[in-house]
C-alpha cells in the first residue's frame, strides 16, 4: 500500500506541475517571438505567433501573450483584463496577403514590431538604433505600483537582420 501511495503521490506531483501548461495548450502552432523581462521579479511576459493548420499566421489571433511564472515554478498563466489593456496587450493588424503583423503595444514602447516569417521561422522585427533587428526581448523599468505603475525606461535587445550583430537601445518613455 505504501508503494501505491508514493506513485500516487508522484502523478499527482507531476499533475500539479504540468496542467498550467497543458490547460493553456490549444490545437494550433506556435512560434515563439520575445519576451519582456522586468525589474519587479523573475517572471516574464512571453509573446509567441500563433498559427493556422497551414503554418500561416492566425488571422484572428496572430499572437498570443500570456505571464511564464519563473519566480514561482515556472508555471504559464493568461493575462489578466487590465495587464492587456495597460501593461503588455497590443493590438494586431494582420496582412493576410503578406502573412505578416503589425503590434501595436498598449504601453508606449517607441515603436511597433512587425511578425513575419523569415527563414522556416516567424519573427518580431523592430528598429533598434535605427537597424532593422529581429527582436529578442525588451526589459522594462518600472516604478509604482497596479494603475500608479510608470515606466521609466524600456530596452530593447536584438539582432540585427543584415549583418545579424547584437543591437541594443534604451527608449524613455
Amino acid at each position: 500500500m505504501k508503494k501505491s501511495m508514493s506513485a500516487l503521490t508522484i502523478w499527482v506531483w507531476i499533475a500539479a506541475i504540468t496542467s498550467p501548461a497543458i490547460a493553456y495548450a490549444d490545437e494550433t502552432a506556435r512560434d515563439a517571438l520575445f519576451h519582456i523581462e522586468r525589474n519587479k521579479n523573475a517572471n516574464i511576459v512571453q509573446y509567441d505567433a500563433q498559427l493556422d493548420q497551414n503554418g500561416m499566421l492566425d488571422p484572428n489571433q496572430p499572437v498570443i501573450v500570456y505571464w511564464v511564472r519563473l519566480a514561482e515554478q515556472g508555471q504559464v498563466r493568461k493575462l489578466s483584463w487590465i495587464e492587456k489593456k495597460f501593461a503588455y496587450g497590443f493590438s494586431a493588424k494582420t496582412n493576410k496577403d503578406e502573412n505578416t503583423a503589425i503590434l501595436k503595444m498598449a504601453p508606449n514602447l517607441g515603436q511597433t514590431i512587425m511578425v513575419k516569417r523569415d527563414d522556416g521561422d516567424y519573427r518580431a522585427i523592430a528598429d533598434i538604433n535605427g537597424v532593422t533587428c529581429y527582436i529578442d526581448k525588451l526589459f522594462i523599468h518600472a516604478q509604482g505600483k497596479g494603475l500608479a505603475t510608470r515606466v521609466s525606461y524600456v530596452e530593447w535587445y536584438g539582432i540585427s537582420v543584415d549583418k545579424h550583430e547584437e543591437q541594443y537601445e534604451r527608449f524613455y518613455p
